[in-house]
């Protein structure tokens, strides 16, 4: 196995819980020098707590936090020597840009000099060196996010947290942001925990990726890996957009081999040969479905594709390519379309194929991939965090 750096961060089985309610379940997460990890997962799933429990705003009600190999779960934020970018812009309104930005400075009584230059470097990188003598009621909402970040970066540290920067900025401002913060970490080479509900921007930030559902880090890896092979249902439902689509089938033997069956399909399931027959939930990328009339192989292979009568539902020009949603034997299903020249009519009845390689089978109870979609692949994929290869149980999607 390769070697690997020790990790900067270490969040070790962390536990969190208001009035009795678990809102972090034995979270574990690492995150390695120099990488871009970020956090990503939806409302509601434990974020904001992670990032108070890391900070020190909050105390866990168990596990470790290990920073620089280090213990610091008990130490003041202050002792932590984080850089902290909150969502909100929290800009001090009676001061100029260049004293916002400096503000932890003053505070750590660095010399004048010096935060000067911090400043002019911080804005510099940020594209806000001519806003520098402004007050931030002078300022766009893209600018005054990316004072809140220099103030962040300006403090002396080698570990950032961003707690969702970008929320609420609109689609182009939030672009040049992800840009400027891939080159802010290029530039640095500092560590930063980025902490996201939004998966285009997880996906395009990470240099790895971990995904947290209903308070507890359920898989962690490369950005790619988790989308093309999650090793739980978790991930394949929250990775990825448009999202994947999920059916209920069950695992039965026939003739000696272990068949999944659903209401559009059934295939020969490359199972474990122990894997006991029961219920099953099968999923598979939008982009991997196809409107053809054709059978057999589409690629050359002798695998021959699996086929159902569908009706197009709405078609969605997104200009690269169309979202298109289907009607298939009582199952609504999510298919991405590049061929625009189709000219499908609404209600049409097309036929629909998918290889059986493409389709994910997932135990349902709980939660863990049994075959399908890379499975081998992400198994193998142990290069810089070995450690996820033990997953905690997710709690099964509802679908």
């Amino acid at each position: 196995m390769p070697e690997t750096s020790a990790p900067i961060l270490h969040m070790d089985n962390i536990s969190k819980s208001y009035r009795g309610r678990p809102v972090l379940t034995d979270l574990t997460l690492s995150a390695l020098p120099g990488d871009l990890t970020v956090v990503y997962g939806p409302p509601a799933a434990g974020k904001s707590v992670l990032v108070r429990v890391l900070t020190g705003l909050e105390q866990p009600d168990a596990g470790r936090i290990i920073l620089r190999g280090e213990d610091v779960t008990h130490e003041a934020p202050a002792e932590r020597n984080i850089g902290y970018v909150p969502q909100s812009f929290a800009l001090y309104p009676h001061l100029s840009v260049r004293a916002n930005i400096s503000y932890p400075l003053d505070l750590a009584h660095v010399p004048a000099s010096e935060s000067r230059e911090v400043v002019a470097n911080a804005a510099a990188m940020l594209k806000i060196d001519e806003h520098l003598d402004k007050k931030p009621d002078q300022l766009s909402g893209g600018q005054k996010q990316r004072v809140a970040i220099a103030r962040g970066i300006a403090k002396r540290t080698d570990f950032f947290v961003l707690d969702d920067p970008l929320a609420g900025l609109d689609f182009k401002l939030r672009e040049q942001l992800v840009d400027d913060l891939r080159a802010l970490n290029s530039a640095t080479g500092a560590s930063i925990l980025y902490v996201t509900s939004d998966v285009i921007e997880a996906m395009t930030l990470a240099d790895e990726l971990a995904v947290l559902a209903s308070g507890t880090i359920i898989e962690h890896g490369l950005p790619e890996t988790l989308y093309r092979g999650p090793r739980n249902l978790g991930t394949m439902a929250l990775v990825g957009f448009p999202p994947a689509n999920f059916l209920r089938g069950s695992l039965e033997r026939r003739d000696g081999a272990t068949w999944c069956a659903t209401s559009l399909f059934a295939f020969p399931a490359d199972v474990p040969s122990n894997t006991a027959p029961g219920d099953v939930i099968v999923g598979f990328r939008p982009e991997r479905i196809h409107l053809s009339h054709r059978t057999g192989s589409q690629d050359g292979t002798n695998e021959r594709t699996l086929e159902f009568p569908a009706s197009i539902v709405l078609r969605e020009d997104l200009g690269g390519e169309d979202i298109v949603y289907l009607a298939a034997g009582g199952e609504s299903l999510t298919m991405v379309d590049r061929d625009h020249d189709r000219g499908d009519d609404l209600d049409q009845q097309v036929t629909v194929s998918i290889f059986p390689r493409d389709l994910a089978v997932f135990d349902a109870a709980t939660g863990y991939r049994l075959s399908g979609i890379g499975y081998q692949q992400a198994v193998s994929d142990s290069r810089r965090h070995p450690e996820t290869l033990s997953l905690h149980h997710p709690q099964p999607t509802h679908v």
